[in-house]
């Protein structure tokens, strides 16, 4: 017998209390609630919002730091970065981002920091901008918001299941505002989609397809000598210890795409890369933001020899509660197709990129909204049908909501099931048969092969599980 909305909602609510319960009584997260300290203190949100940035590598420089300037509201006064060439770097664009726009030298002295935990006893930081690679997301940003810090974060959400759970835990508990770089759901195409979809303009939906690309193998490669400038040790955090090339972490001379991209001990690969970004638009218009699947398969081809060991072509199917099957294939276009017993919908980005090394050319992805008549894309949502959040700027629907403490577009739960759908696929993808998956419990129903790899052992003293500040002293 199916569940009905409010069913999954309480059931929801009564898993949430219950986890947070045992993680409290396991000597874990057991703190009272944050306010930041900019709703009360001399940086209020009258004033700036005074901002660090973790991660001064391509996203930071091309996307989240260039989107987050130009807002008067904000001002970003520290950095830190494992690779101190890279702190100093970005220490050096956002100074002279604010003397070119001040038109005064020195106009502002930025912090530069090698480790972002003590850019975090900042008193005067009010906010955090996360843009690590992947395995350096959930335990930044928990301890931001320990720190009583909001936090932009960079998807994927988490590294694992168990570690996004934690995260959207804490982000719950303490109270702080904390936004998913999920920008699509500030693209209007994205949300026209949605609500259209939502407001029945294609029939009766059945059938979601999402296009995202894959990631070639890489080469065989020698072990080279850690650069002075960075901690290598902290680079690879929770992860188990791997000899350094920079073909694995990042380029030491520009600012191009990283080799830790195409590494599964540090993400996995474009499911996660881009799919956390379609699979939440897809979510939005499916209505299923907070849960999940019920069945999930896959197939994938995997390098056999290489650096570069994530995923190639590769199909994954799944199946929602509400009988929506979703198909996510490098064979599609890149985007969202929704198909309905009465038209289709297709959205992509059109010819918006984050990045100049976006992995897709423009000209691939160039029709930001199309359908099977056009008639459906001029329909007008009427006054009592479903319309849906409104933003038009990710970094600044942030901003506006440190300052109104309202939910931002896009939350830390709503971030967490959409990974969690992406990494439940690259499970299916190792595993090749189908799973059975508890959105409710969060874990895979009498499969006690594939429930191991919600989590992933973490190396110490990385990893929010040894972090000091997220367990007892």
């Amino acid at each position: 017998m199916k569940k009905n909305k409010t069913n999954v909602k309480d059931q929801l609510s009564r898993r949430s209390y219950i986890k947070k319960s045992l993680i409290s009584s396991a000597g874990i997260l057991a703190v009272p609630s944050i306010v930041p300290a900019s709703v009360f203190g001399k940086n209020a949100p009258s004033n700036k919002i005074n901002i660090g940035q973790i991660g001064c590598g391509r996203i930071a420089r091309d996307h989240d730091l260039a989107e987050t300037l130009p807002f008067d509201d904000a001002r970003v006064i520290a950095v830190s970065d494992v690779d101190l060439n890279r702190a100093q770097k970005g220490k050096a664009l956002i100074e002279n981002w604010y003397s070119n726009k001040k038109a005064q030298k020195k106009y502002l002295n930025v912090k530069a920091y090698q480790d972002y935990r003590e850019m975090l006893l900042d008193k005067d930081l009010d906010a955090v901008i996360i843009s690590t690679p992947d395995h350096w997301h959930a335990q930044p940003a928990m301890e931001a918001a320990m720190a009583g810090k909001d936090v932009y974060l960079q998807k994927p959400t988490s590294l694992t299941i168990a570690e996004g759970r934690a995260l959207s835990d804490v982000v719950k508990q303490t109270g702080i505002v904390l936004q998913v770089g999920t920008q699509q759901r500030s693209s209007s195409q994205f949300r026209i989609a949605a609500e259209l979809v939502r407001n029945g303009r294609i029939g009766q939906l059945h059938t979601v397809k999402i296009g995202l690309p894959g990631d070639p193998s890489g080469p065989v490669v020698a072990e080279m000598q850690v650069p002075k400038n960075l901690n290598y040790d902290m680079w690879l955090g929770s992860t188990p210890e791997a000899f350094y090339t920079e073909t694995r972490v990042h380029p030491q001379g520009d600012f191009s795409r990283p080799g830790w991209l195409r590494c599964e001990q540090f993400g996995a690969g474009m499911i996660t890369g881009w799919g956390q970004h379609h699979i939440d638009s897809a979510h939005w218009g499916m209505d299923t933001e907070f849960t999940g699947p019920v069945e999930i398969e896959a197939i994938a081809q995997f390098p056999k020899s290489g650096l570069w060991n994530v995923h190639g072509d590769f199909m994954v199917k799944a199946k929602y509660e509400n009988n929506i099957d979703m198909f996510i294939s490098g064979g599609y276009p890149n985007g969202i197709r929704y198909e309905g017993t009465e038209g289709w919908i297709f959205v992509s980005r059109g010819s918006y990129s984050a990045t100049t090394s976006d992995p897709v050319k423009q000209a691939d992805n160039s029709k930001a909204l199309d359908a099977s008549n056009p008639e459906i894309l001029k329909s007008v949502i009427g006054e009592n049908e479903v319309h849906l959040y409104k933003s038009t700027d990710q970094h600044g629907n942030w901003l506006e909501c440190i300052k109104s403490r309202k939910e931002p577009v896009s939350p830390a739960e709503m971030g967490h099931r959409t990974c969690s759908v992406c990494l439940v696929s690259h499970i299916a993808m190792k595993l090749s048969r189908k799973l059975h998956w508890d959105p409710i419990t969060e874990t895979f129903v009498n499969d006690t092969e594939a429930n191991a790899m919600l989590s992933r052992e973490q190396r110490a003293p990385w990893g929010y599980q040894h972090s000091k500040l997220l367990t007892h002293k």
